[in-house]
């Protein structure tokens, strides 16, 4: 019933936000008197910034066609290495670049696409041969092809690196850092290949218990019967995965633009006056935001669940008690995969120290294979992108990248 009511509310806005296109356009338009009016421009950009913010969204291209490689610009080719049904390993190859460090970027499985990290892709391709988890929406995946838990993400890394094969290095971005910590931790005791060199987690809940965030408490302030009654939904008939159980993307996103409410209507604001005085470029650099943030994926209902019980109300992973089909996952297993935990100073999603707590946990690693590194002035989504990230985060997964390759 949700999701159909969700669907209803979404085609109405799909034809409101036609319809105000339209009249912003109209408006604009050097033909019609009221354009060159002080009200028309004013009526326009509002026109315009609603049509914006209640347009349907789909999943957005990675679009990264260029890349300079020492001094010289090459091209840029995504090439899909291998589909699986909930996901895939794509892989930008720089053509005409041979070598150069192998590095398997996990995006998130959280409500949005990997094309999330568009900027940290961007930023590690000059000098990485990239490869990145591209999730599939799980309202597209047929109820044929079964379900997707927790332990399914751990085999998908797994398999991942087995393909990429020896030798490549790992970046897992915030939620992910728990099943690549797990997957390292399980491959280091088995003694494994293709066993990744390098694992680098970012603003990761490896132990929530540490600096707990408004996105930690609403996990742990309801019992875990709340999340299966409230958000989980089945989807609709009009999509490939009708009837799968999920936890809705929209959900998600209502939940993010909520904690930062007042910033976001700030931002429409700022859009709003952006347009109004004729700065296309301002207004267009936060449309190009809003963009990618208000396209959201659905994740399924055994995979969202199993996170909230084992990452945020049971904390299995620092507590030892993490288990993949029947395996407890030991971070003491991890011997020789160097570990970089990176935080930054004003994450409100991963709260300082909940991805430093991974190197603890590595209690047989040596310390000159740890690295912690406390991005100051730096939030969630500034780890991973912006110009903080270039110039002051980047450089340091580079190095470590480096001085841990063969």
């Amino acid at each position: 019933m949700l999701y159909n009511a969700y669907e209803f509310q979404r085609s109405l806005l799909a034809g409101a936000s036609a319809m105000a296109n339209f009249g912003a356009g109209l408006l604009q338009n050097p033909a019609n008197p009221f354009a060159y009016m002080g009200g028309g421009t004013v009526l326009a950009s509002a026109l315009e910034v609603f049509a914006h913010a209640s347009a349907p969204r789909g999943k957005p291209a990675f679009g990264l066609n260029r890349t300079t490689v020492d001094g010289r610009e090459v091209d840029v080719v995504e090439e899909v290495v291998l589909r699986k049904p909930f996901g895939q390993l794509k892989r930008f190859a720089r053509q005409g670049v041979e070598g150069g460090p192998k590095l398997l970027i996990v995006a998130p499985m959280s409500g949005h696409y990997a094309t999330l990290l568009r900027g940290t892709v961007e930023r590690m391709l000059p000098t990485c041969d990239v490869h990145i988890t591209d999730w599939r929406d799980a309202k597209l995946v047929p109820l044929s092809e079964g379900r997707f838990d927790l332990d399914d993400y751990v085999d998908y890394l797994v398999e991942f690196l087995e393909v990429m094969g020896p030798g490549a290095h790992m970046l897992a971005v915030c939620q992910p850092s728990v099943p690549a910590y797990a997957v390292a931790a399980l491959m280091s005791a088995d003694k494994h290949p293709c066993r990744p060199k390098t694992l680098t987690m970012m603003g990761g809940p490896v132990d929530t218990r540490e600096a707990p965030t408004a996105v930690n408490l609403l996990a742990t302030e309801r019992p875990f019967a709340w999340f299966e009654r409230n958000v989980i939904a089945s989807v609709p008939v009009t999509y490939p995965g009708a009837g799968r159980s999920v936890y809705p993307g929209f959900l998600q996103l209502a939940g993010f633009m909520t904690m930062n409410l007042g910033n976001h209507m700030i931002s429409h604001f700022e859009m709003f006056k952006h347009l109004v005085q004729g700065d296309g470029e301002s207004a267009d650099a936060t449309m190009a935001f809003y963009d990618e943030y208000r396209a959201v994926c659905d994740m399924t209902a055994e995979f969202y669940l199993q996170t909230i019980d084992v990452v945020f109300q049971t904390h299995a992973l620092p507590k030892g008690e993490l288990m993949h089909r029947g395996r407890r996952v030991d971070p003491g297993a991890i011997t020789d995969i160097a570990l970089l935990a990176i935080e930054g100073e004003r994450d409100d999603i991963s709260g300082l120290g909940q991805t430093k707590a991974a190197l603890t946990l590595a209690t047989a690693l040596p310390d000159a294979m740890k690295q912690y590194h406390m991005a100051p002035s730096v939030g969630h989504y500034g780890i991973f992108n912006g110009s903080k990230w270039r110039t002051k985060i980047a450089p340091v997964v580079e190095q470590w990248i480096a001085a841990h390759s063969d």
